[in-house]
């Protein structure tokens, strides 16, 4: 006789939720709709989640752990900074414009500008920065980056600027990755200025 797993409520619930608010956006989801989704009962929610700021605050920190963990993979010792920060911030790129919850947030930032939906876009590029900044200051011990480097600024700056080149610059002038890999590393290791 097969023994059946212990659900866990917990987990369900947040899935739920991640494919609610994926779905509709945050403004649009609420409880009910998260627990019809979930086959529990709205009590069952509130037993591990307050309100659906909670909730999706949940999400956003697994979502982000996920990028964490998605940018840590692309790492290889053996090439130098720029190129592993490139292959990096692609990747991420290509997460953030085909997961579901980031496309459906951006839209909905885009068209009503929902506070909590721009919270947690913020908290996603935070995490993303803070692991350039990590990786700007292991590049600072290694010399392959000058010491006066501010590494939160520096990943500020690294990130903004791949997003700007990779997705608005791409809208009109279309680029391979290659090619914007090669402009970002050369625009950062060289400089603008002529020598």
């Amino acid at each position: 006789m097969e023994s059946k797993k212990p659900v866990d409520r917990r987990m369900q619930i947040i899935e739920a939720a991640g494919k609610s608010f994926a779905m509709f956006g945050y403004k649009a989801t609420t409880m009910e709709l998260v627990s019809k989704i979930a086959g529990v009962g709205k009590g069952t929610i509130y037993t591990f989640f307050a309100t659906k700021e909670d909730l999706f605050g949940e999400i956003i920190r697994q979502l982000a752990g996920e990028l964490r963990s998605l940018a840590e993979r692309m790492i290889d010792r053996e090439r130098n900074f720029f190129a592993n920060l490139a292959a990096v911030l692609h990747e991420l790129l290509l997460f953030r414009e085909k997961h579901e919850l980031m496309v459906k947030l951006s839209q909905e930032i885009r068209d009503i500008g929902t506070p909590m939906a721009k919270d947690g876009i913020a908290k996603l590029e935070q995490a993303i920065q803070g692991f350039i900044q990590h990786e700007v200051e292991l590049a600072v011990k290694k010399g392959e980056l000058r010491d006066s480097v501010d590494p939160a600024l520096t990943a500020f700056i690294m990130l903004k600027l791949y997003v700007a080149i990779g997705v608005e610059w791409s809208k009109s002038h279309p680029l391979t990755r290659e090619e914007i890999a090669d402009y970002f590393t050369n625009l950062l290791s060289s400089g603008v200025a002529a020598r």
